[in-house]
């Protein structure tokens, strides 16, 4: 039998956590006073809830939705506060920098960045926006204009998704996925070969709905890897929380028009109000995108026949946190300020979260890791735990030493596809162990 054993949490692993530190963190300060314009939370009582994916249009604006704030309890993860909420990790690892991704402070507040300046692009259709990682789905006519927004998973920067006109030709409920070429060979380098074919299933990264695009090789699709969503992190397609393609197929026919464009400095007005929001750029795009919004800018003082506050704008720009902030009052009577944001309850569950199975003598388990420090242990666990699909992972302490243990599985071969993905997906080196013989 294979018992607990020493076992140094890899380079790799190491790596990787650092990658994911990297994606998702943001200079600047990660005090929640430090929202612009915002001196403290609501008064009064907490809210049940907040809108998260539908609202209305109010004509002649461009703005929707509103700021929120939820208290974090002990074993929540960005993540899961992410998917509950309706927002992809980069946006809200971006509105509260230096917050933890995995091992966040129980109570501490967290801005949910709820509020959107739409795309400035025609309001029909699908319109996906790769800087922000949004998607917009817009229903109705000029008189009645409603919008319902989801984050997604974006390209990578060597397969970016491609920005341009496209539509829905067809749509598949339970998709085959057929591997492509080239990421068949991209598995295969990795000692993960992939059959040509990949049917329905946990398995499948599709997930359950597939928008086959008329770009060829493009799809807005579900997946099996819901941690991703709000990352830079597909081979072009565009990827939803499986809640959420479920909506989206079956409010969108086909045909619809789908435009994908790169924008991640939107300016809008609500109300008479002037806002700015700012995104950290993709590769390649910032320069051009910022003197967009410059000349943009200029036009509105030009009209407007007073000076903007450019210091204002030059922060916001720095800070890039994703937030609509109000910079100018377009007209007198317009609202002075922005409300506080909204402090909604915590749920009693965070749907889609992640569940631990209870532990099970005559199971088989992996050791994927053994390290000196709590919060470190509890990281990795948290790591795991949002693999796709799902490596359940637990933190137990021994001694002076905190073992990370995967499963249970319910045969030596789940346990083996466990190790194999560990070290593939995580370069964690796992050791296997055998259930207790009665």
């Amino acid at each position: 039998m294979c018992r607990f054993a020493d076992l140094s949490l890899s380079a790799g692993c190491f790596r990787l956590i650092a990658l994911w530190l990297c994606i998702l963190s943001l200079q600047g300060c990660a005090a929640l006073q430090s929202v612009p314009g915002k001196s403290a939370l609501a008064p009064g009582h907490l809210a049940a809830g907040i809108e998260r994916n539908d609202f209305s249009v109010a004509k002649g604006d461009d703005v929707i939705g509103r700021l929120a704030v939820v208290r974090l309890e002990k074993g929540d993860t960005l993540p899961d506060i992410a998917r509950h909420f309706g927002l992809g990790i980069t946006a809200l690892s971006a509105a509260n920098p230096g917050v933890d991704v995995w091992v966040p402070e129980a109570g501490k507040p967290v801005i949910l960045p709820l509020s959107f300046i739409l795309p400035d692009a025609p309001r029909r259709g699908i319109v996906v926006n790769v800087a922000t990682m949004r998607l917009f789905q817009y229903k109705g006519d000029g008189k009645s204009l409603a919008v319902s927004t989801y984050p997604v998973g974006v390209g990578t920067k060597e397969r970016p998704t491609p920005t341009g006109p496209t539509r829905v030709y067809r749509k598949a409920a339970r998709p085959t996925w057929h591997v492509p070429a080239s990421i068949a060979e991209d598995h295969r380098k990795k000692g993960d070969p992939l059959p040509a074919e990949v049917p329905p299933g946990p398995e499948n990264p599709l997930g359950e709905y597939a928008l086959y695009l008329s770009k060829p090789g493009y799809l807005i699709h579900g997946t099996n890897k819901p941690a991703s969503i709000g990352l830079k992190a597909t081979n072009g397609c565009m990827r939803l929380y499986p809640e959420n393609i479920e909506v989206l197929f079956n409010d969108t026919p086909v045909n619809t028009p789908v435009a994908i464009v790169n924008q991640p400095y939107l300016i809008g007005q609500r109300n008479g109000v002037l806002y700015l929001e700012v995104h950290t750029p993709l590769e390649d795009s910032g320069a051009p995108e910022l003197e967009k919004m410059y000349e943009k800018l200029r036009a509105i003082e030009k009209k407007a026949g007073r000076p903007l506050d450019w210091k204002k704008i030059r922060e916001v720009q720095t800070e890039a946190r994703g937030i609509p902030v109000p910079i100018f009052k377009l007209r007198q009577g317009s609202e002075q300020e922005v409300a506080n944001p909204l402090e909604v309850e915590h749920p009693d569950k965070l749907s889609g979260r992640p569940e631990i199975p209870d532990l099970k003598l005559d199971a088989w388990y992996v050791l994927a890791a053994d390290v000196r420090n709590e919060i470190d242990a509890r990281r990795i666990a948290a790591i795991i735990n949002h693999q796709g699909p799902p490596i359940p992972a637990r933190v137990l302490a021994k001694n002076d030493d905190y073992r990370v243990l995967a499963g249970p599985f319910a045969d030596i071969g789940e346990a083996r596809d466990a190790v194999k993905r560990l070290k593939i997906d995580l370069e964690i080196d796992g050791i296997l162990i055998d259930p207790v013989r009665k």
